[in-house]
């Protein structure tokens, strides 16, 4: 019962539980879209602009934990937290693997002229 307590669950609150980790995972792939176009985009282009790609990975990173934040101390959930964490660490690693491959000297930074 502890442990059910300390996660949120207690007293049916695991519908509003789920809910808050949705949303919490949808607001950090929403920022990182406001903030980067895409892991493909860093993949192709990261031999020529690495740094500013990633400064906007940071930034999408940093605005996400703020807003995770804000959603866990105003609904006392650790729901948001794990909901956006999950969220936040898929993204981080999908534009660290994108960051690699397009520095690898492999991928083409150029797009093919039409």
């Amino acid at each position: 019962m502890a442990e059910a307590e300390a996660l949120g669950m207690a007293n049916g609150h695991g519908a509003v539980d789920a809910i808050a980790f949705g949303v919490a995972a949808d607001l950090v792939y929403n920022v990182f879209s406001a903030t980067n176009s895409s892991p493909q985009t860093t993949e192709l282009f990261a031999g020529d602009r690495a740094h500013t790609l990633w400064k906007y990975v940071k930034l999408g990173g940093a605005q996400s934990a703020i807003l995770v934040a804000i959603m866990a101390y105003r609904s006392s959930s650790v729901w948001p937290v794990i909901g956006g964490g999950v969220a936040g660490v898929f993204m981080w690693a999908m534009y660290s693997h994108a960051l690699k491959a397009g520095r690898d000297g492999h991928t083409p930074t150029l797009l093919p002229k039409a």
